[in-house]
């Protein structure tokens, strides 16, 4: 069923739904017998009646969804929009029910005495995310006489609770993976086992997969065994902790006694690492953007999300078992689903060249592109003005990664057999390649149905991993649009992050990206595609990608999660500025209004304690107002706003690649 999410407007016959979200459709006829009693100028859902791409669409409304200017209305019409899903079935969250909350004892006997590994004894900890509930891998590590190292990645057992073609299985198929939106998550499986008994918790008994390696003194993966195990996770580490403890900032009393063990973590990723690095390995620098929100959900600061060594190690740990297991059961010709990732594409490769010739960089590729030969020209733009820039040329340049039935290697991490192993939790090829493995372990595979559902199911993850990515990537422009809404007429430091014939592209420090239209700049703006530069037809002024540029925040639609930007001397010529001035204004001669007010109704209160220096600060904050408009930079405060020296890195979630 199609369906288009949007504006419902009177047209005088009955409605008309506006499409909401950057890509506009047709508006959707709606007949008054088709309204439902839905009313004008809210979100609606609308069924389509006709097809698509009809030149006049018609269609009935299926839901209402509320006030488009509310913030939790437009989060749920980005949940239409891309067909997620929020609570669960009835029948899904009584097969939840009935799993046990925590694992019983008599449990754990049974399994170990079927022949599960209990590695209860040995030191156990994870690593995630402050604010992580889905604590799907833990890690153990011991150091070797010979400069070695044992590693054990220990994934949480999801099939032990998910059977096959069972109500949970169906349902976390149906969604594919967690959805990790802005303001909350639309999990794979019911909280009951995400955040629960699937969950590596501390001090808890957990039903595991483990994943058994050695690392050689010179970073080489060896060895390898997968085998079912039961754990106890002594330790809820958090990235940013770790990484205090092991620059010696600071350590917390809990981390301590596990000191020792995070460095051997530490110096094993660096071993692997650095392997790794010899066949080649794509390390792009892209800043993602980190929402704060306060109770309400209102977006309070905007800021590059910040990786450190501890995010690293854990990245480097999954890969190594991702491999381990690829490699293990490729060997046996399994049915399997396999993490992929292509050559890339010959003419945007080029593309990317001939852009990096015009600012000013020559690299050559001999022959077939190789890993190696792209991450050395993204070595030798680390740091220069044209990184951003040039990094996401290469990037479009490069196939997506997805899943395949095929293994066909892994072109950004340079590796031939890959897959995707570690987070069954929150991923349904995890947990398809987990049934196949215990199929094996227990000498009873299916390999006919496996084999035959591989390909389908690794398509139809495709589809649910990049429809999550951008519904993730639309509610943090939601979020964006209202916290720069709050902010018009403020200036901040940016750069040219790209040109189409509209108009410019705008990134500012704190990753808030805009447009600059040409049609509100100082001269009739030339784009030319050839030397990807803006020049003006009169004055002759050149814009050009990586540019750093002044702009000012010019208008904000909430509707199209869409900002728009103004260079300075533009701005104060505008009708925008203007209007924003005399709304200012406005403002400040309602509050000095109402301060005089008071004073005038009630002037007893001045001898109340504190009444008098609040009135004070009424009147500052007036005046204060009043100046805001004419100062620049509008704020210096906090991590998102006003002048930044550069970027941070990236990622609010473990890398998993």
């Amino acid at each position: 069923m199609d369906t288009v999410v949007g504006i419902l407007r009177d047209n005088g016959r009955g409605g008309v739904v506006e499409s909401s979200g950057k890509n506009r459709l047709a508006p959707v006829s709606v007949s008054a017998q088709d309204l439902n009693g839905a009313p004008y100028g809210m979100l609606v859902v609308a069924q389509l009646l006709t097809p698509p791409d009809a030149l006049s669409p018609r269609g009935k409304i299926l839901e209402v969804l509320g006030d488009p200017g509310r913030s939790d209305v437009a989060i749920k019409a980005i949940i239409r929009e891309h067909g997620l899903h929020e609570g669960f079935p009835d029948g899904v969250m009584r097969a939840a029910a009935r799993i046990p909350a925590e694992l019983p004892d008599e449990t754990v006997a049974d399994e170990i005495r079927l022949g599960r590994r209990d590695l209860r004894e040995l030191a156990t900890l994870t690593i995630d995310g402050k604010e992580a509930k889905d604590l799907d891998d833990a890690i153990s590590i011991e150091a070797m006489n010979n400069g070695s190292f044992r590693l054990w990645v220990h994934i949480a057992d999801v099939t032990h609770y998910v059977k096959e073609d069972a109500a949970l299985d169906r349902e976390a198929l149906l969604r594919g993976n967690s959805v990790y939106l802005v303001d909350r998550v639309l999990p794979m499986l019911p909280p009951r086992l995400s955040n629960g008994i699937c969950s590596l918790n501390p001090a808890k008994d957990r039903l595991t997969l483990t994943c058994e390696m050695t690392v050689s003194a010179e970073g080489e993966l060896g060895g390898g065994d997968v085998y079912e195990s039961v754990i106890r996770s002594d330790l809820r580490a958090n990235y940013v902790d770790v990484f205090a403890a092991l620059q010696g900032v600071a350590v917390l009393p809990e981390y301590k006694p596990f000191l020792d063990l995070l460095r051997h973590m530490e110096t094993c990723a660096r071993l692997l690492r650095k392997n790794r690095s010899q066949a080649g390995n794509l390390n792009f620098n892209f800043p993602e953007t980190h929402v704060d929100l306060d109770a309400e959900g209102h977006p309070v600061a905007i800021y590059p999300y910040p990786i450190n060594e501890a995010n690293e190690i854990i990245e480097e740990f999954m890969i190594a078992a991702n491999r381990t297991v690829a490699r293990l059961y490729r060997a046996k010709k399994a049915p399997f689903i396999y993490r992929v990732h292509e050559d890339p594409d010959p003419e945007k490769l080029q593309r990317f060249l001939n852009t990096a010739k015009l600012l000013g960089l020559r690299f050559k590729i001999k022959g077939k592109p190789t890993t190696r030969q792209l991450g050395e020209i993204l070595d030798q733009i680390q740091g220069t003005a044209e990184e951003a820039i040039l990094g996401q040329l290469l990037l479009q340049s490069l196939a997506k990664a997805r899943y395949d039935a095929e293994c066909l290697g892994h072109f950004g991490l340079a590796i031939a057999d890959y897959c995707h192993f570690t987070s069954p939790i929150r991923r349904y090829p995890d947990l398809f390649i987990h049934r196949v493995i215990k199929g094996y372990l227990h000498e009873q595979p299916h390999n006919r149905k496996w084999r035959k559902r591989a390909p389908e199911v690794a398509l139809h993850c495709s589809d649910t991993e990049r429809e999550a990515m951008y519904a993730e990537f639309d509610s943090v422009d939601r979020k964006a649009a209202e916290y720069m809404q709050a902010h018009l007429g403020e200036h901040y430091l940016a750069h040219v992050s790209g040109m189409i014939s509209a108009g410019m592209f705008i990134q500012l420090d704190n990753t808030v990206e805009g447009m600059i239209p040409f049609r509100t700049m100082d001269d009739y703006y030339v784009f030319d595609e050839q030397t990807l530069t803006a020049r003006g037809r009169h004055n002759g002024k050149v814009y050009k990608l990586g540019q750093p540029v002044e702009v000012v925040v010019a208008n904000v639609s909430l509707e199209r999660r869409q900002i728009d930007f103004m260079l300075p001397a533009d701005w104060q010529k505008s009708a925008l500025s203007q209007q924003l001035g005399l709304k200012l204004k406005s403002q400040v001669k309602q509050t000095v209004q109402a301060a005089a007010d008071v004073k005038t109704l009630a002037p007893a209160a001045e001898t109340l304690p504190g009444a008098a220096a609040g009135q004070q600060e009424t009147e500052k904050a007036a005046k204060k107002k009043k100046k805001k408009k004419d100062r620049w930079p509008a704020a210096v405060n906090g991590p998102d706003r006003g002048f930044k020296a550069k970027k941070n890195k990236k990622h609010k979630r473990k890398k998993k690649k």
